[in-house]
């Protein structure tokens, strides 16, 4: 399996479990790893082919603009739901950094696999 990957993707949303965090959006940084067959499109070289990262980006910034999450857990998850089902993904991992959420400086996050990467 082959990987695509899709780095620094910035998109302002709200999640959080503080009151403020709910009132203010603010950006979370999603760094993606997905299993594709890279083989396949560099045959055809078709778009038709290939996993889409102007559509997996347009899609999860959709997805997670419009979200309001208490947990960066449940949001990340809700993304890998999106990249499994939605654009056939047999395998992802994902990084959810949320900046600052726990001082100036300071990052936190989750990183998530979820499929089968020896496919």
């Amino acid at each position: 399996m082959d990987i695509v990957f899709i780095r620094n993707l910035t998109i302002e949303t709200t999640v959080g479990i503080h009151d403020w965090e709910k009132r203010q959006r603010r950006p979370v940084i999603l760094d993606l790893e997905l299993g594709s067959d890279c083989a396949r499109a560099a045959a055809g070289d078709r778009i038709a082919d290939a996993l889409d990262y102007d559509a997996v980006t347009r899609r999860l910034t959709q997805f997670v603009s419009a979200s309001r999450f208490e947990l960066v857990e449940t949001l990340a998850e809700g993304c890998a739901t999106i990249l499994r089902e939605e654009f056939g993904c047999p395998w992802v991992r994902l990084t959810l950094n949320k900046p600052g959420a726990v001082g100036a400086g300071v990052d936190v996050g989750v990183v998530i696999a979820r499929g089968n990467r020896s496919l």
